[in-house]
């Protein structure tokens, strides 16, 4: 299959990619050294800027910015998804009284940049605690990016899906709720985690309107003159969580992804099982 989209390297070819590759491992690596260096340098990695490792206190909230950057997370992951299903719904109506104002809530949102979504929450229209501002602008700003998604993964499933449904007797909010959501969200589910990974991101914004999560647990700590001023090894520690953090989502993703195609599999083979045994034995 892959020879009929495209002509299969030959030799030369290949051999100026294992070069391309070679030469590419040499620059990242150096690039990597460099910065170690520098670090080095500056005096990065002496033991008192990694002193406050040792310090109880410090773990611990260490781990209550954690917890508090999960709980945004969690909480403006889910209203984002359930916004996202909404207003994609919303969208795809035939009434013109819900389709276009849907339309016009996401593409707001959706231009506004996050940030200045989670200031006008918190300084003008929230009076409580900092979490609710970054929920509800990590609500409104990925959902809306959400419903394009959830829309675009309708619109991209064949006609007979929505057709057959209808055919059956099946309502409009049926059908896109029991048949088209459903299929669209396993279609898409690669592009949801990756803004799921931007929301998951996104909550370093917090900081800005003083939310204990990491990103200002590591400015509050960067500025202790007792330890050196280690804001470098405290960023290194916080940007090594957010990447496990991501590293976990991808992994549940294709994690995901993997079951949807066997769970597949398993209803193709129920399917037509007496053709699955002439296959195999032939």
């Amino acid at each position: 299959m892959s020879s009929v989209l495209f002509d299969v390297p030959g030799p030369r070819a290949r051999l100026r990619h294992r070069l391309y590759a070679a030469l590419t491992i040499v620059v990242v690596a150096g690039l990597i050294g460099f910065v170690l260096y520098r670090f080095a340098a500056t005096g990065q990695f002496e033991g008192k800027k990694w002193s406050w490792l040792e310090y109880v206190n410090i773990q611990l909230s260490l781990v209550d910015a954690l917890l508090n950057t999960l709980k945004a997370f969690g909480l403006g992951a889910v209203f984002a998804l359930v916004f996202g299903a909404v207003f994609a719904a919303g969208q795809l109506s035939d009434h013109k009284i819900i389709r276009v104002p849907s339309m016009l809530v996401v593409e707001l949102f959706r231009a506004v940049p996050l940030v200045v979504l989670i200031f006008v929450f918190h300084y003008g229209v929230s009076p409580g605690p900092p979490l609710y501002s970054v929920v509800l602008g990590l609500t409104l700003y990925n959902g809306s990016v959400l419903a394009e998604v959830f829309r675009a993964g309708v619109l991209s499933l064949p006609r007979g899906q929505s057709e057959a449904a209808y055919a059956v007797g099946m309502r409009k909010t049926q059908v896109m709720t029991n048949v088209l959501l459903p299929q669209a969200v396993r279609a898409m589910l690669p592009a949801i985690i990756s803004q799921l990974v931007v929301l998951l991101k996104d909550t370093a914004l917090g900081f800005l309107i003083t939310y204990d999560e990491l990103l200002d647990f590591a400015r509050d700590i960067g500025s202790y003159f007792e330890f050196g001023r280690p804001l470098i090894p405290v960023t290194i520690v916080v940007a090594a969580l957010y990447i496990s953090m991501c590293l976990l989502l991808t992994w549940l993703a294709t994690y995901l992804e993997k079951r949807s195609r066997r769970d597949k599999k398993v209803i193709e083979l129920e399917k037509n099982p007496a053709e699955d045994v002439v296959a195999a034995a032939v």
